[in-house]
């Protein structure tokens, strides 16, 4: 039986290398407080369902989620605010 040891000193830890302006670029919202669910209403079933929202993939954001209750697809609209609350909204793919 061969046995594997590793020793914790022996793994590099390497700091962050941006400094606080470029992320301030990459998290434009501030101070991370940005929302990242949202509750809507499906447009098919009228069931609430909670979605998880992307900061990190812009201040603006449309894509496609189907519902987890009736696998209707939706077309999902975020607009993040200056702090850091999201404006969600889904519509029918079709419309």
């Amino acid at each position: 039986m061969a046995v594997l040891m590793l020793s914790l000193s022996s793994i590099n830890h390497h700091p962050l290398s941006h400094d606080s302006d470029e992320l301030d670029e990459d998290f434009p919202l501030g101070d991370g407080a940005a929302a990242t669910d949202a509750v809507v209403y499906c447009p098919y079933c009228n069931e609430s369902v909670e979605i998880s929202l992307d900061p990190g993939s812009g201040p603006t954001q449309q894509y496609v989620e189907d519902c987890e209750v009736c696998c209707q697809p939706w077309t999902v609209n975020v607009q993040y605010r200056g702090d850091g609350a999201a404006d969600v909204s889904v519509t029918p793919l079709d419309e």
